[in-house]
């Protein structure tokens, strides 16, 4: 009895001190890592605090939160903190974030580090004090100052998006940094990206690949994913297709719906796998399952040709509708082609035409000449050769061979004042969009 005690007071005590402790390990890649040093400071902390050893007392779950309570209304910024915490993950009691809080600002305020960091948690999200991104990012400076990486990473996003500070993205890279040299991956991951982009400094696919591995090694989706992009499209790295095939599949097992399309794709295209059509509509599936616009476009497109599936066109039309109304341009194309056939959809050529106009304004030149088209035959809309010539001049210039073929055989039938205002709308037109 007396160790199941001792056990409950320290799984109360891990667990308090996990969620919230130097950020919590919510976030952290390496969560069995991340425990691991909460439980050995849980320890310490206790051991300082109380100068006894904790499997050495016998003290029951409230003893030890009331323990906390007596030191840290005598000051001990320690365990101000740790009873943040408990209040804080709702242990040993109800949860009370304004007490949480409260004792975080105590400590803070005595330069404990972490407390400065989830202080700075509280007033970014609201809990226990008003929303204040103002404070939350002073509390952040504080802590980052003092070094610990994720106060650095989290001041790096106050840069990012300009919360509480003017937007400074060169800011932000120098606090990812410093985060990411300390092996935060969240940090690793984002300089990653601000390599990979050159927007804040020269574009160095190298340097982004290898802060990729970093975070990609301690098991971030989002690094895991961005590391087979590297190795699929060589950048940084070797080309290797099956090295993006193993880093899209870490990603995707842990349900990273990007990397569940991106292997999809490859399972596809028999790219650092052996072709199966339908390992590439399982992933897809998964990846559209969760909303990814550009998986919900090729689960419809395998359900089209009848890759991996029995050909379906009511289920491609399903897809292409999903991704389309998140804007997908593709899908918006192809779900025109299925009203403008008929296909798994009622034959409807206006709003075929529609579908195509939402498309044809992102700037994909199938849709621009599908449109083109639409207008020379007066489908869906009434027909006009000078739209025609718009759009098809228009998709030309956007790479469209079949445009530019189709434009040259309805020149035929205008005269040369129609032409000159197709012309002047096809550049009234590039020149708005």
């Amino acid at each position: 009895m007396k160790k199941l005690i001792l056990q409950g007071c320290f799984v109360l005590l891990l667990i308090a001190f996990s969620s919230v402790y130097a950020g919590g390990c919510s976030n952290a890649p390496d969560t069995a890592k991340c425990l691991k040093l909460v439980e050995q400071q849980v320890i310490a902390d206790f051991q300082h605090i109380f100068g006894e050893k904790l499997y050495g007392s016998e003290q029951g779950v409230n003893q030890v939160a009331k323990r906390f309570t007596k030191a840290a209304e005598q000051g001990d910024a320690g365990a101000q903190f740790a009873l943040g915490n408990i209040h804080d993950s709702g242990q040993g009691g109800p949860q009370d974030v304004n007490q949480a809080a409260k004792w975080y600002k105590k400590a803070a305020e005595q330069g404990h580090t972490e407390a400065q960091h989830n202080l700075g948690v509280m007033y970014a999200n609201g809990h226990g004090v008003p929303q204040d991104v103002n404070q939350a990012t002073k509390w952040y400076r504080q802590a980052a100052e003092q070094g610990l990486a994720n106060a650095q990473y989290n001041l790096g996003i106050s840069y990012e998006f300009g919360k509480g500070v003017i937007q400074n993205h060169k800011e932000a890279a120098k606090w990812f940094r410093k985060a990411a040299e300390q092996g935060f991956a969240l940090a690793q991951y984002n300089l990653g990206v601000v390599y990979d982009s050159g927007k804040v400094v020269p574009q160095d696919y190298k340097a982004a690949a290898t802060w990729y591995r970093k975070a990609a090694e301690q098991g971030y989706v989002n690094a895991q994913n961005n590391l087979g992009v590297a190795y699929e499209n060589g950048k940084g790295v070797y080309q290797d297709r099956k090295e993006a095939a193993k880093w899209y599949r870490k990603a995707a097992e842990q349900g990273y719906a990007n990397a569940q399309n991106n292997l999809g794709f490859l399972y596809e295209r028999g790219k650092g796998v052996a072709q199966d059509y339908k390992a590439a509509a399982k992933w897809y599936r998964k990846a559209a399952e969760q909303g990814l616009a550009n998986a919900q476009h090729n689960l419809g497109t395998s359900y089209w040709f009848g890759r991996g599936f029995i050909q379906d066109y009511k289920m491609a039309a399903k897809w292409f509708h999903k991704a389309a109304k998140q804007g997908f341009a593709k899908a918006q194309h192809n779900l025109g082609i299925y009203y403008g056939l008929g296909k798994g959809v009622p034959l409807d050529y206006k709003e075929a035409v529609k579908w195509y106009h939402k498309a044809a304004e992102q700037g994909y030149a199938n849709a621009q000449h599908s449109l083109g088209v639409m207008y020379a035959g007066g489908k869906g809309v009434h027909q006009n050769d000078v739209f025609a010539h718009m759009y098809f001049n228009v998709a030309a210039a956007n790479g469209s061979k079949e445009a530019l073929g189709l434009r040259e055989l309805i020149v035929k039938r205008m005269p040369p004042s129609q032409i000159a205002e197709a012309q002047k709308l096809a550049r009234e037109w590039v020149g708005s969009h």
